[in-house]
């Protein structure tokens, strides 16, 4: 639940105190070594957010880490542009985030750096899902080994908090993903997202790919941009054309995230793997691959099997049926948790994206149509959550130093993260001498609504 103070410990028990209560295994100067280690390992990272909008979160640490790697740039780490360093399919220059100077005193806070203590909070209830999505498939086992319920009543019920979980967790990882990028612990990379689909992409590459994606759709509304944007393909079955019957391949877009198109999916592992890390000189493979990516992927891929086979063994000798019958146990347990994951990334991707909601947010919807926000803020889990759905132009102008509206609404309140996006838009989100985007037409629309309604 966000509160309305941050969740700092005073400043002289931060300053003494090695071990805090926001880690489950250590205090933050540990981590934060840690942290530039990390950077240090996976330079790719840090070369690919020093070419994001804001230089990313961890800004120094990417900087330093970049800047140690004097090997030549592959094309997925920098920013696809022509001669005179325009988009070449636009043929916009590449913006600058409008970041205030100099900074009010009420919109520092979204602008200030998450502290350790945070981001191994973040971590601690990452952690706290996974038990929880574990518990609840042993829940629905035992419901149905001592019939506690009816099997119909048993799944409504466990299906329901699978699908709850789903969502959490998607909203969790995007959190984390912004501003929390490493984990206190190395096995904690394991349990981001293991019930999404039977295989899926480690965390790291989790990053990597979400990282290109804000490198190459800044305008939300301007997909590949500044070049290929691995989420380009969830946004196509519901524009690929403006004509009518674009609308016949929109239902489409649940099943196509439901059988792992999404970040966390098993078919989109296989799209991301098959571009990075992209060839090298010569068209030789790149040379980090066997010794960096290739393990940190089997090793991912091998956990995530572990589990399954676990739900599978559950299900089946579990139950004192065959094994072969624990197919059918798996399968309850993996359509709900596919239902949760692709009804947020559905949102996060799809809806955010979309031409046509971020028209219907140029009229001032929240004043107009009150109990539909307030009925989508509860599914998602709480009106901090539904910020992102508001807010994700602003989220896009700074993936780094703001991060995700949900993630500073656990720390400062929804409200208070609400008020201070209101003004960002008002000031433009874009440093730019091209003409406007039909998104900034959209953002421009809003901000006068929306400033003209809180004058009043």
């Amino acid at each position: 639940m966000a509160t309305t103070q941050p969740l700092l410990p005073g400043p002289g028990k931060a300053k003494n105190a090695k071990h805090t209560r926001f880690s489950l295994f250590y205090g933050a100067d540990e981590y934060l070594d840690q942290l530039t280690k990390k950077y240090e390992e996976y330079d790719e990272l840090a070369t690919l957010l020093q070419a994001s909008p804001d230089g990313g979160q961890d800004a120094d640490q990417a900087k330093a880490a970049a800047g140690k790697d004097s090997e030549p740039k592959s094309k997925m780490l920098t920013l696809d542009v022509d001669e005179n360093k325009r988009s070449k399919t636009t043929k916009r220059a590449i913006p600058t985030p409008n970041i205030p100077e100099p900074m009010p005193s009420n919109l520092a806070f979204l602008f200030t750096k998450i502290t350790p203590e945070q981001k191994m909070y973040m971590w601690n209830i990452y952690t706290l899902i996974f038990v929880l999505e574990c518990l609840t498939i042993v829940l629905y086992w035992a419901m149905i080994k001592y019939e506690l319920l009816p099997f119909a009543w048993a799944t409504g019920i466990i299906g329901t908090a699978l699908v709850v979980l789903g969502i959490q967790n998607v909203y969790i990882l995007h959190d984390v993903a912004h501003g929390a990028t490493f984990p206190p612990y190395d096995w904690q990379t394991y349990i981001t997202h293991p019930f999404a689909d039977f295989i899926s992409i480690p965390w790291i590459d989790v990053i990597m790919e979400h990282n290109r994606h804000h490198n190459s759709t800044f305008d939300l509304l301007n997909h590949n941009e500044f070049g290929w944007d691995p989420a380009n393909w969830l946004y196509t079955l519901q524009e690929w054309t403006t004509e009518w019957y674009g609308y016949l391949t929109v239902p489409l877009v649940l099943p196509w995230h439901w059988i792992g198109a999404n970040d966390t999916g098993g078919v989109f592992a296989i799209l991301w793997w098959l571009n990075f890390p992209d060839s090298g000189p010569g068209g030789k493979c790149d040379k980090a691959f066997y010794n960096k990516w290739l393990p940190v992927r089997v090793k991912h891929v091998v956990f995530v099997l572990s589990l399954w086979t676990l739900v599978w063994l559950l299900g089946s000798w579990g139950l004192d049926r065959p094994l072969i019958d624990g197919w059918k146990f798996t399968f309850m347990v993996s359509a709900f948790f596919r239902l949760g994951f692709a009804i947020a990334w559905i949102f996060i991707a799809n809806v955010n994206h979309c031409h046509m909601w971020n028209e219907f947010l140029a009229r001032d919807p929240e004043r107009t149509w009150p109990v539909l926000h307030a009925c989508m803020a509860f599914a998602l889990g709480g009106r901090h959550r539904w910020n992102e759905m508001l807010f994700h132009d602003v989220h896009h102008m700074c993936p780094g130093r703001i991060g995700a509206m949900s993630q500073r609404g656990r720390f400062h309140g929804w409200q208070k993260v609400h008020d201070a996006c209101v003004e960002i838009l008002a000031n433009g989100l874009w440093k730019s001498d091209d003409d406007e985007t039909i998104m900034e037409q959209h953002q421009k629309r809003r901000s006068l609504v929306l400033k003209s309604r809180t004058a009043k």
